[in-house]
C-alpha cells in the first residue's frame, strides 16, 4: 500500500462519519433509556404502589430481552442485511417506548419494556458491526471511540435527564422522547446507510436458539431475583439459574457441531477476541455493577433529588470524554496491552475514594474520583473492545461483535445483581425498631430503611427523631462504602486478564484484502 493510500486510510470522510452518526444515535436512544429508568424506581414505586423489588424488573425485563434477542442478531444481519434489521429493531423499539408511556399498571410496564429491549438488543450489535466494517484497518480505534459517545452520555445524560423529566413533567416522559428520537433515527437510518445486496444466507440454527436464548433469560432472571429475595437458596433464584445454566453449558458443546451455529463460539481460537473479552467481562462486572450505586448513594445516604444526583455523576462522563477521543487514536497505533493498564490505575484510584464514604464526604472530593475514573473508562473499555474486533476477518465481524454484546450484557446483570445483593444483605444488619413495620410488606423495618425512607419522603422525615435518621444514614454510609469495596477488588481482579492483551502491533484483518486501498463505505449485506 502506497504512503498516499495509507493516509487516505487514515482519514476519516464524511461517508464514514455519516454511517457513525446512525449508529450513534441508536446506541444513545438504547443506553440512554436504562439509565434514564434507574433514576425513576422510587417514582414507579409511588405511582403503582408497588415495592422496589417490582418496579426493579422494568430494568430487568429490559435487560433480559436484549441478552435474548442478541444471540441471532449475527444470523439476521447476514440473512437480511443490516440495514433492513437496524431499521426494523429501530421501529421496536421507538413502539415499545411509546406504548410504555401508555402504562396503567407495573405489570403492563414490564411487559412494554420487553418490547423496548428486543429492538434495543439488536442496535448495539449491529452498530458495532457496522461501525467495523465502516472503519477499515487503519481507523478502527478512532471509529470505536465515536461509538463511545453513547457509553459517555448514558452516565452523564441519563440520570440528568430522567431526574429533570421527572421534576417537570412526568415519568411518561421518559420513554416519549425516544419517540421522536426514533422517528429522526429511522429516517437518517434509511437515507444514510447503503442498500443492502441481497445474498444466499446459512441456515438458521434452530437447535441451537431453543437452548442458548432460553438460557440465557432463565440464567439471568435468576441472578436478577437475588437482590429480591436474598439468597441463592431460594426456589426460585437456584432454579432458574440451574436450568438456564445447563441450557448455556449444552449449547457451549453443542456448538461446535454445526457448520453455523448461532454463536460462533470457535472465534474464541483468536487470542485476542478471548483474552479482551476475559477483560471486558470482569471489568464490566466490577464498574457497571458498583457504577449502578454512586446515584443510590446521593439519592438515599445524601438526600439529593434525582436531578441533583444525576448532576453529581456528570463528572465521570466528562472525564471519559476527554480521554475517549485519544485512546481511539492511540489504538490504532499502540498496541492495547501498553495502554490499557494505565487507564486501569486511574479508575482503580478513583474506585478507592468511594470504599470511605459516610454521611459528609465532601461533594468535591467524590466528583473529583468520578471524573478521574472517568478519564479510566475512555481509555479502557473502547480500546478493549478494538482489541476484540480487530483481528477478526470481515465475515467475522458481526459474530465477533454479538459475542461481546452477550458478555457485556451478561456481565452487567451479574454486576448489579451482586452488589445489589451485598448492599442488601448490609443494610439488613441495621438496628430493628420496635414497633416499626413496612406498610407495603407489613415486615419490621430497621433504622438504615426508615432513615433512607426519611430522605426520599421529607413529610416521613418530620415524623421521625432526627437521632435516629443520623444514626441510620451513618450505618447506611458504611453498608455502601463496604459494597463499593467489593467493586474495588474486582476492579483489582481485572489485571490479571489485562496483563495478556497484546503488546505489539497486530495486523488487522477487517478488510479481507489489506494491500487494496479501503473504499470509501461499508459494504454491507
Amino acid at each position: 500500500m502506497s504512503q498516499q493510500q495509507v493516509s487516505s486510510a487514515d482519514k476519516i470522510d464524511g461517508a464514514v462519519l455519516k454511517i457513525a452518526g446512525v449508529v450513534v444515535l441508536g446506541a444513545i436512544m438504547s443506553i440512554l433509556d436504562v439509565t434514564v429508568v434507574s433514576v425513576a424506581l422510587p417514582t414507579f414505586q409511588s405511582e403503582f404502589n408497588a415495592s422496589y423489588a417490582e418496579v426493579a424488573w422494568t430494568m430487568t425485563a429490559y435487560t433480559l430481552a436484549l441478552a435474548t434477542v442478541i444471540p441471532a442478531t449475527g444470523w439476521a444481519a447476514d440473512r437480511f442485511g443490516t440495514k433492513r434489521l437496524y431499521m426494523a429493531a429501530l421501529v421496536l423499539f421507538t413502539l415499545g417506548s411509546g406504548l410504555c408511556a401508555t402504562a396503567d399498571s407495573i405489570e403492563q410496564l414490564i411487559a412494554y419494556r420487553v418490547l423496548q429491549g428486543l429492538g434495543g438488543g439488536m442496535l448495539m450489535p449491529l452498530g458495532m458491526t457496522i461501525m467495523t466494517r465502516a472503519a477499515g484497518p487503519h481507523r478502527i480505534g478512532r471509529l470505536m471511540a465515536i461509538l463511545g459517545i453513547p457509553m459517555l452520555l448514558g452516565p452523564i445524560g441519563g440520570p440528568i435527564l430522567g431526574g429533570w423529566l421527572i421534576d417537570v413533567a412526568s415519568w411518561h416522559w421518559i420513554f416519549l422522547i425516544n419517540v421522536p428520537i426514533g422517528a429522526i433515527a429511522l429516517a437518517y437510518a434509511a437515507w444514510a446507510l447503503p442498500k443492502d445486496t441481497p445474498e444466499p444466507s446459512e441456515s438458521f440454527d434452530v437447535v441451537g436458539a431453543l437452548m442458548l436464548s432460553p438460557g440465557l433469560a432463565l440464567f439471568l432472571y435468576g441472578v436478577s431475583s437475588l437482590p429480591e429475595t436474598g439468597t441463592i437458596t431460594a426456589t426460585k433464584t437456584w432454579t432458574t439459574m440451574l436450568i438456564g445454566g445447563l441450557l448455556v453449558i449444552a449449547f457451549v458443546f453443542y456448538s461446535f457441531k454445526p457448520k453455523h451455529p448461532l454463536l460462533d463460539l470457535r472465534l474464541f481460537r483468536n487470542r485476542n477476541l478471548t483474552v479482551a473479552s476475559l477483560s471486558l467481562f470482569i471489568f464490566i462486572v466490577a464498574f457497571m455493577g458498583a457504577g449502578l450505586l454512586f446515584p443510590s448513594y446521593f439519592l438515599q445516604v445524601r438526600g439529593e433529588s434525582t436531578l441533583t444526583a444525576g448532576l453529581l455523576m456528570a463528572p465521570q462522563g466528562l472525564g471519559a470524554m476527554v480521554t475517549m477521543p485519544i485512546a481511539g487514536m492511540l489504538a490504532d497505533k499502540i498496541p492495547v496491552g501498553r495502554t490499557v493498564p494505565f487507564a486501569l490505575v486511574l479508575i482503580a484510584t478513583g474506585f478507592f475514594t468511594f470504599t470511605q464514604v459516610d454521611t459528609d464526604t465532601s461533594y468535591l472530593v467524590l466528583c473529583g474520583s468520578l471524573f478521574v475514573m472517568g478519564l479510566g473508562m475512555g481509555g479502557t473499555m473502547m480500546p478493549i473492545m478494538t482489541s476484540a474486533l480487530k483481528t477478526l476477518k470481515a465475515h467475522d465481524v458481526a459474530r465477533g461483535s454479538t459475542l461481546v454484546n452477550i458478555l457485556q450484557q451478561i456481565g452487567g446483570s451479574i454486576g448489579a445483581a451482586i452488589m445489589s445483593v451485598i448492599l442488601t444483605s448490609e443494610l439488613n444488619g441495621s438496628t430493628v425498631v420496635p414497633g416499626a413495620t413496612n406498610p407495603q410488606t407489613g415486615e419490621p423495618m430497621t433504622e438504615a430503611g426508615i432513615a433512607i425512607g426519611a430522605q426520599l419522603n421529607p413529610a416521613l422525615a418530620q415524623q421521625v427523631p432526627p437521632d435516629l435518621i443520623d444514626r441510620g444514614l451513618a450505618f447506611a454510609a458504611d453498608c455502601f462504602a463496604n459494597t463499593f469495596f467489593v467493586g474495588f477488588l474486582v476492579v483489582l481482579l481485572t489485571f490479571i486478564p489485562v496483563a495478556f492483551l497484546p503488546r505489539k502491533r497486530e495486523v488487522s484483518h477487517i478488510t479481507d484484502d489489506i494491500d487494496q486501498p479501503p473504499a470509501p463505505a461499508i459494504a454491507l449485506h
